[in-house]
């Protein structure tokens, strides 16, 4: 079992990270504010959800599989890059309104967890980032590694899904203040798409 002590260090680093502007809080962060609280929850949902699969893979040792292969990588990569571009296509085709959190239909919430979901798993850095961190805070002495890593992954999980809840209520609300301002969901929409859009960007053009 983890040490409490090495926990609230482990606890405290992904508090860290996750506040960091990276492109999962961006990603929650724009939703929010375009489509209200409700939509941001449900995306967030699906980004969480994808973590299971990355910390599982991390664990059982398919991250490392994929990372030792250029061509498994640059698929899923350009995969993850692609989906961005079409997302923010689909962000300029919409209309110039945007919705307040008790607008956003029943049938949406789980288009919206569905495309968190496809947004982390086609990220191949994540993986990557979850296999370069867990094990800085697992002990050979403290049992079985993968499931150490599994349980580390699941309290990122549940730590990061309260940050992206609560930042999803906080932009819910900026984008309700915003709603009466003249053409504001034109810009909103615009400023969505470039957010996606550079996201896309930035992973197509990493490296590994």
């Amino acid at each position: 079992m983890i040490e409490p002590t090495q926990l609230l260090y482990f606890i405290a680093a992904s508090v860290a990270l996750t506040l960091l502007p990276g492109p999962d809080i961006l990603f929650v962060l724009s939703i929010s504010i375009s489509q209200g609280k409700k939509a941001g929850i449900a995306t967030a949902s699906g980004l969480c959800t994808g973590l299971l699969f990355h910390t599982t893979a991390a664990a059982l040792g398919i991250s490392a599989l994929v990372y030792s292969s250029a061509i498994a990588f640059t698929i899923v990569k350009y995969a993850g890059a692609f989906y961005l571009i079409y997302l923010a296509f689909k962000a300029l085709k919409e209309t110039g309104t945007f919705f307040s959190s008790f607008e956003v239909k029943e049938t949406d919430v789980p288009l919206l967890y569905k495309r968190g979901i496809v947004m982390n798993l086609l990220n191949p850095k994540v993986s990557l980032f979850f296999l370069a961190f867990l094990p800085q805070f697992v002990s050979a002495g403290s049992g079985s590694i993968p499931l150490q890593m599994i349980f580390l992954g699941i309290v990122f999980l549940v730590q990061a899904l309260f940050i992206f809840f609560l930042v999803s209520i906080f932009a819910g609300f900026i984008g309700s203040r915003i709603m009466g301002i003249p053409n504001a969901g034109k810009y909103v929409n615009w400023a969505k798409a470039g957010i996606f859009s550079i996201i896309g960007v930035e992973l197509a053009l990493s490296g590994r």
